[in-house]
């Protein structure tokens, strides 16, 4: 919501928002950019001039007392998808869509969008350091980059005229009956390609590659790009080294690699489909003075710009080191996120212990994958979890708990603890942390309080 408010008041819109009095970065911004928040939802709170308002769909407007009171008001209500896809109709509109990696990939088109100066907006679902801790970059009104979710089908409000989609798995399990119900949304959303647009997609991923193959089958008008060790092409992945703080990789027939600064093998992908990605919007827009796309100025660009990457905000952000004991931040909260991130961090910064507090979030999705969950865990040294971070969208059914998790994950790990309230682990964790080790909150819950807790309570332990 907060990027939302970001590029329409760039537009020139008057914005006043209304969330809960809880602290949170975003608040940050939107001081910054004069943004007044109401901390309050009460209808009586809702300004008298507001011409429109535009929700988050965390919220139901048939029982939110602000969206109730405009609607009685006769005020137009649009959700945060309505109104992305009302912008992405006025433009040429790269949508960025699938189970992992859409913020990191579009974190990376947007930093390639800023060094090939193209002229448009790109609009990311996290704060990324390479935009100033803003969740937008703004280079012009030529085209817009947006992450598009899945959920309730949310992203089929989008007009995409490029498309990408980096991977499909189950996931949402409270709305999607299963891994075809989630295809076919995929499916639909693919057909919603305008003529002669552009499908990119992972070719190392099943799922991607069924749902793209078939549309691209369907639809011989559109350009379609596969990316990835599997790819054939421009965009095939291959040579990938691992070596601490650097993954290196080449890219299609390029003698000369691409080096990232970021954890994770699988960012290697991320940033196949960025620039797969940016080579299409090159074509359209052109890249200032640096020549033709692929060419070799736009490519050393292009490397350039990949090796200064800093990552985004919860996406392996490094909060930072004290008595010997380094902290991290990820938003995984998949199985394979968290597979994934955990290897690349394993890699990334050999010799350290890894300690993992994870915090699961949806009892549907806990229950649906909790073996899967238990499993992407084991390559952890020591595993800390927590309740289930229960989302607006459902509540307890008493069906599922976080110790049903422990249990579960104790089949293939030795040393799981489970403390069920996050903050109550700050004590046990810091005894049980040592020098060396390398501290991860992962989740989409609120446990990274705990990370910064732990962090700030051993900086002020450390002798002047």
């Amino acid at each position: 919501m907060t990027a939302l408010a970001e590029v329409l008041h760039r537009q020139g819109v008057q914005i006043v928002g209304s969330d809960t009095n809880e602290r949170f970065h975003t608040d940050t911004i939107l001081a910054e950019l004069g943004i007044r928040v109401i901390e309050s939802f009460e209808a009586d709170q809702l300004p008298d001039r507001s011409e429109a308002v535009i929700y988050s769909a965390a919220y139901d407007p048939a029982v939110h007392p602000q969206l109730r009171r405009a609607a009685e008001l006769g005020k137009p209500v649009i959700s945060y998808p309505e109104a992305l896809g009302e912008l992405s109709a006025a433009q040429c509109a790269v949508g960025v869509a699938g189970v992992h990696g859409k913020t990191t990939t579009a974190a990376m088109i947007g930093t390639l969008v800023r060094e090939l100066e193209l002229p448009g907006a790109v609009l990311v679902g996290s704060a990324a350091a390479d935009f100033g801790g803003r969740s937008t970059y703004s280079g012009g009104r030529e085209f817009l980059v947006a992450e598009t979710c899945e959920y309730k089908r949310h992203f089929l409000f989008f007009h995409p005229d490029i498309l990408l989609v980096t991977g499909i798995e189950p996931d949402h399990l409270d709305y999607y009956r299963d891994m075809q119900d989630i295809q076919s949304a995929f499916d639909d959303y693919c057909r919603r390609l305008a003529v002669g647009g552009t499908l990119i997609y992972c070719a190392d991923d099943p799922g991607a590659v069924t749902v793209c193959r078939r549309v691209a089958h369907e639809r011989p008008d559109l350009t379609v790009a596969g990316y990835g060790r599997r790819a054939e092409g421009d965009y095939r992945v291959s040579a990938v080294q691992r070596r601490a703080g650097e993954l290196s990789f080449l890219l299609g027939d390029d003698p000369q690699p691409l080096r990232l600064h970021v954890p994770g093998e699988h960012n290697a992908l991320n940033a196949a489909a960025a620039v797969a990605v940016i080579d299409v919007l090159a074509q359209r827009f052109g890249a200032a003075e640096l020549g033709p796309p692929r060419s070799a100025a736009v490519r050393q660009a292009v490397r350039r710009a990949l090796a200064a990457f800093r990552g985004t905000r919860r996406r392996c952000e490094v909060l930072g080191e004290a008595g010997g004991v380094l902290f991290v931040d990820d938003y995984g909260h998949h199985p394979t996120a968290i597979r994934t991130t955990l290897d690349g961090l394993r890699s990334f910064y050999p010799g350290r212990r890894l300690v993992v507090d994870f915090m699961s979030h949806t009892y549907s999705r806990t229950a649906a994958l909790l073996d899967e969950f238990a499993r992407s865990l084991a390559a952890a040294d020591v595993v800390v979890l927590h309740k289930i971070y229960a989302s607006a969208r459902e509540q307890f059914d008493g069906r599922i708990a976080g110790s049903d998790l422990a249990e579960r994950t104790r089949r293939y790990h030795r040393d799981v603890h489970y403390v069920d309230e996050p903050m109550d682990a700050v004590g046990p964790l810091q005894r049980m942390l040592r020098r060396g080790d390398l501290f991860v909150t992962m989740g989409a819950g609120n446990n990274w309080r705990l990370g910064e807790a732990l962090l700030a309570q051993r900086q002020r332990e450390q002798p002047a």
